[in-house]
């Protein structure tokens, strides 16, 4: 009896000390969060291509789906021929003014020789003067008619300004009805399917960005002197084969408000009411997830 009393004794001695040791594995812990993107449809329209599923791994920019753009398209396409006739309608003032320019000039050389006539007394002056009466006339009438025409190009060109902003508008709202990713990412959850009806502003999926995940731990107002912002620390998270996994993180963010502990957290003091919330950015390669449980060792 003896020696098994004394082992049972050692077993307790052991079991208490390995108790008392794990109490000082971490100073916080916490759950993994990451960037999180719900994407949402800018365009109204039939789904007519969506070739993602949960759990995929999708690149920034990366094209998932296409939604319906014919009427807009065809909207464009009228837009576009409006625009060709009103820039057909544009006068070429040269041209049509040609005339009037020709004439004007005519009776200008006619004027400089019934000047030299008038001058070797071989007209008289009523003939000049005549000429004179004429040629305001005429480039009175050139004066008008180019007003006229660069009125009306003015005009043809605000018509086709705004025919331009249209066409943009239409550019920009068919890029729209492409569904692409705003960031690299995991695929968490997709809302809608090949076929459904999607108007502005209905979620089609949500990704997050997984290549740095977001401890989110808490720890005391007596643990705030030990931290800092950028700091490195150590954060380690279940291997899942009875042993840790140990990372580098870096103190991205911490509250600068305290909050009551969450019922899911556990502190270095376990009696501490109120706590500060932080984030510490880990690189993940690929292990981690979101919701995974971390423990944070800040020496």
């Amino acid at each position: 009896m003896k020696p098994f009393k004394l082992f049972t004794a050692i077993s307790i001695l052991l079991l208490m000390i390995s108790c008392k040791d794990g109490e000082d594995n971490y100073d916080a812990t916490g759950s993994f969060e990451a960037t999180e993107v719900i994407v949402s449809s800018q365009a109204n329209g039939t789904v007519l291509e969506f070739n993602l599923n949960e759990g995929d791994q999708l690149q920034k920019g990366q094209l998932v789906g296409i939604i319906d753009s014919t009427q807009l398209y065809l909207h464009k396409m009228s837009i576009l021929s409006n625009a060709k006739g009103v820039i057909a309608q544009q006068p070429d003032i040269n041209a049509q003014t040609a005339a009037l320019r020709d004439q004007i000039n005519s009776l200008k050389r006619e004027k400089e020789r019934v000047e030299r006539l008038v001058s070797a007394n071989a007209a008289n002056q009523k003939q000049l003067d005549d000429i004179v009466s004429q040629l305001e006339v005429l480039e009175s009438q050139l004066s008008a008619q180019t007003s006229t025409l660069q009125k009306s190009i003015a005009h043809i060109t605000a018509q086709s300004s705004s025919l331009e902003i249209q066409i943009a508008q239409l550019d920009d709202q068919l890029e729209k009805t492409r569904i692409v990713s705003p960031i690299s990412g995991t695929v968490l959850n997709k809302y809608i399917e090949v076929g459904e009806l999607a108007t502005m502003g209905t979620p089609l999926f949500k990704v997050a960005d997984t290549g740095v995940m977001y401890l989110r731990a808490y720890v005391t107002n007596d643990q705030l002197a030990m931290i800092k912002l950028n700091d490195l620390v150590t954060v380690s998270v279940d291997d899942g084969k009875r042993g840790m996994k140990s990372y580098k993180g870096t103190i991205k963010w911490i509250s600068e408000k305290s909050e009551f502990t969450p019922k899911t957290i556990q502190t270095k003091n376990e009696r501490a009411n109120l706590v500060y919330a932080l984030r510490i950015a880990v690189p993940n390669d690929g292990f981690l997830k979101i919701g995974m449980y971390g423990e944070v060792k800040f020496k």
